[in-house]
């Protein structure tokens, strides 16, 4: 395609275009050159925002927009994991409110099966994601919403949602939830899917979309019918619009497949694509000290070969890729000057025992739902819980933060950093995160500290996923008509 002659805003983009050679090294630069295209504050540390939830209010209307408002940090890192709850990661870590646990050390926390029994949590007998259940659709997480009480998560998807981890599975994320601070009411954005999760944390609205399954918005349109109009995208534009527009430098580091094109227009700029670079890049990049003024992290989000932890991953690889950043950026030449946000997308299915409270909606866009048959709901409630924590030479030790956050909160805090409008009114009233670093002493980590191995998974392990494509409780989790 030539850019030159299909400005941003006109037009459309063929899927063929789009996907071209997208999942092939490089390919990022081919499509800069017009060959093929790629699929895809506060600076005091309170974590509260000064914002009145206005979109388009900053968070030191003081200041101009662009001003450095927390100059203790140069570099901030995002990397977004996928599909498990905060009580599926760290129900047992011991630290915020995980399960409640019985004399020998056992979840006690239940579902029933619609049948008179409950099934209780339970250690997973395999490190594999199942690719079928448990499942996260609009339906179903809210069904197991189940009007506040949590308790339809077997109902939506079996007895695979009761499944947990634990230190055993997942080594090094165990030691990095137990090292730096975690949220233990950190909620994804919407009871739904990947996507339109993934949609908040590029623009703090999924502008409708509210399934993963195709709909009527740009990026949906897109897989349906084969084109990406230009001309879709939010009334405020994203993160990645603001940061061009105050020259902020900026990078997404990825397996070939980003979530910058959940909003297609943003992949048609050619100097975005530019920006747009394999995650090798960014080892090197935290290893010589040049790394951007903001990182966004993807895992491979290809289902059966990613290390995203989603949907048939064996998350013993996203432990392993997880490891992999931290370490890089602790052990790299920015790591005095750098913040860095871990988390998912959202809950996948698991169970998680935290209802979600009320958000603010976003705007006046409603989901892209028929009701009935779909089940009821609107965007002006967050999505299950899911983990979330924050390494940085400034993040406080032994510190659980208990303030209510969502994916909007990571816009908010580069909002925070770098005195830039809200895009909505969600990140407008969003926790910048910050309550979990301390600005005002010196940093506790400034020597990074010595975290668990990740896990290291063999092949045949990773084989044995792709085969045995199932969860199910064993019988003693099972709590029989008493």
């Amino acid at each position: 395609m030539d850019f030159d002659r299909q400005p941003l805003g006109t037009g459309k983009l063929n899927r063929r275009q789009l996907l071209g050679s997208g999942l092939a090294l490089g390919s990022f630069a081919a499509v800069a050159a017009g060959c093929s295209s790629i699929f895809g504050g506060n600076s005091g540390g309170s974590g509260s925002s000064s914002s009145t939830g206005i979109a388009n209010s900053l968070p030191d209307p003081s200041k101009a927009p662009g001003t450095d408002l927390i100059p203790q940090v140069d570099h901030i890192v995002i990397v977004m994991l996928e599909n498990h709850s905060f009580d599926n990661i760290f129900g047992m870590l011991g630290r915020g409110d995980g399960f409640t646990l019985d004399s020998s050390g056992l979840p006690t926390n239940t579902n029933p099966n619609g049948s008179g029994d409950d099934i209780r949590a339970f250690h997973s007998p395999t490190p594999c994601r199942a690719y079928s259940t448990p499942n996260q659709s609009w339906n179903d997480s809210h069904i197991s919403y189940s009007n506040g009480t949590n308790q339809g998560f077997v109902t939506a998807s079996g007895g695979a949602a009761m499944a947990y981890y634990d230190s055993t599975d997942i080594p090094f994320t165990y030691s990095l939830g137990s090292t730096f601070p975690i949220s233990d009411r950190y909620f994804s954005s919407t009871l739904t899917q990947t996507f339109p999760n993934r949609r908040y944390m590029l623009a703090a609205t999924s502008l409708g979309m509210a399934n993963d399954t195709p709909g009527t918005n740009s990026f949906q349109t897109f897989l349906s019918s084969g084109s990406a109009d230009l001309t879709a995208h939010p009334p405020n534009g994203t993160i990645i619009d603001m940061l061009n527009q105050y020259n902020i430098s900026w990078k997404n580091y990825n397996f070939g497949l980003s979530s910058l094109i959940l909003y297609p227009y943003l992949v048609a700029n050619p100097s975005n694509l530019l920006k747009m670079t394999d995650f090798s890049n960014f080892l090197s990049d935290a290893k010589n000290g040049t790394l951007p003024s903001f990182s966004l992290i993807d895992p491979n989000l290809i289902n059966y070969v990613g290390n995203s932890e989603g949907e048939g991953d064996d998350i013993q690889y996203g432990d392993n890729f997880l490891g992999q950043v931290v370490n890089a950026v602790m052990s790299g030449a920015n790591w005095s000057k750098t913040l860095l946000v871990y988390m998912y997308d959202e809950a996948g299915g698991y169970y998680d025992h935290v209802p979600p409270p009320s958000a603010p909606a976003p705007d006046d866009v409603p989901p892209e739902i028929v009701s009935p048959p779909d089940q009821p709901g609107g965007f002006d409630r967050y999505g299950f819980r899911v983990p979330c924590g924050v390494v940085s030479p400034y993040a406080k030790p032994d510190y659980v933060s208990h303030v209510v956050s969502d994916h909007a909160s990571l816009c908010r805090l580069i909002e925070s950093k770098w005195n830039l409008p809200a895009m909505t009114k969600r990140d407008a009233a969003a926790s910048n995160l910050l309550d979990m670093v301390d600005f005002s002493s010196s940093p506790a980590f400034l020597t990074p500290p010595t975290l668990a191995a990740p896990a290291n998974p063999s092949a045949a392990q990773y084989l044995s996923c792709n085969l045995n494509d199932s969860q199910n409780p064993p019988a003693s989790d099972v709590i029989p008509i008493s």
